[in-house]
C-alpha cells in the first residue's frame, strides 16, 4: 500500500513538472512573439523615416536634378553692365504712374523695379502664376537667384524644378524659380532656362542642377547691393 502510494506522489508529482514545463515554454512562446512584433513595429517607423529620407530631394546631390552640365547647351556667364540700382517705380515712389520697366538683357539682371519684392514666403510660381518683373528685379538687388523657365518647361519637368528648389533652397535660401514673361522679350534660340542674379546671367537649353549650384554658389547674396532686403 505504501509503494502505491509513492508511486501515485511520483506520477502526481512528474505530471505537475510537465505542466509547468508546457507553462514555461508557453509563456516563453508568447514574449518570443511580443518582442517579435514589437521589433516589427518599431522597425516599420524607422524604415520609412529611412525611405523618406532618400527620397528627400533636398538631400539629393545637384547632379540628381536635369541633365549634366554638358547636356545643358549652356551659354557662359555674362555679366551686363547694372543700371538703375535703387530706382523705384510704381505706387508708393516718385514715379506712381509708371508701372513697367524696360529692360536691356533678357533674362534683366538690373534696372527699375517696384517698392515691392515678389511675395515674400513663395519660392516657386507655377505657369500663369508668376509675380511681376518688376517684383522680381527687386529680389535680385536683394541678393537673390531667379531662375526663370519658358513655356516649354511642363510636366515632370516642373517637377523637377520644384524638386530642385528644395535642394537649392537648403544651402541658399534666396532662391525663386519663375514663369518667364514673353512681353519683356524672347529666349534665344533653344535656350529655355534663364539665370540671373544682380549683375549676372546664364542661358540653358536644358535644366542642369550642377550648372544651377554652380551658378548660386558663384554668386551669393553678399555681392547684390542690398543683401539684408528679405
Amino acid at each position: 500500500m505504501a509503494t502505491h502510494t509513492r508511486d501515485r506522489r511520483a506520477r502526481v508529482e512528474e505530471m505537475r513538472r510537465a505542466q509547468a514545463h508546457a507553462e514555461r515554454r508557453k509563456t516563453f512562446g508568447f514574449i518570443a512573439v511580443a518582442v517579435v512584433v514589437g521589433l516589427v513595429l518599431v522597425a516599420i517607423p524607422v524604415a520609412q523615416v529611412i525611405l523618406k529620407a532618400r527620397n528627400d530631394p533636398a538631400r539629393k546631390p545637384l547632379s540628381a536634378f536635369g541633365v549634366a552640365p554638358a547636356a545643358a547647351a549652356c551659354s557662359p556667364v555674362e555679366s551686363p553692365a547694372v543700371t538703375a540700382a535703387g530706382l523705384h517705380i510704381g505706387p508708393g515712389t516718385n514715379q506712381p504712374t509708371k508701372t513697367r520697366a524696360r529692360y536691356s538683357t533678357v533674362p534683366p539682371t538690373s534696372g527699375e523695379h517696384y517698392n515691392l519684392t515678389a511675395a515674400l514666403g513663395r519660392k516657386f510660381f507655377a505657369p500663369n502664376d508668376g509675380p511681376k518683373m518688376e517684383e522680381l528685379v527687386h529680389n535680385l538687388e536683394h541678393g537673390y537667384t531667379v531662375l526663370w523657365y519658358d513655356d516649354t518647361v511642363r510636366g515632370a519637368q516642373l517637377e523637377t524644378l520644384r524638386d530642385l528648389l528644395a535642394r537649392v533652397t537648403r544651402d541658399s535660401p534666396k532662391f525663386v524659380v519663375a514663369p518667364w514673361d514673353p512681353s519683356y522679350g524672347q529666349f534665344p534660340a533653344r535656350k529655355h532656362i534663364g539665370l540671373a542674379t544682380w549683375g549676372h546671367k546664364q542661358l540653358c537649353g536644358q535644366l542642369s542642377g550642377e550648372v544651377v549650384g554652380a551658378f548660386v554658389k558663384r554668386f551669393p547674396p553678399s555681392q547684390a547691393p542690398e543683401p539684408g532686403g528679405a
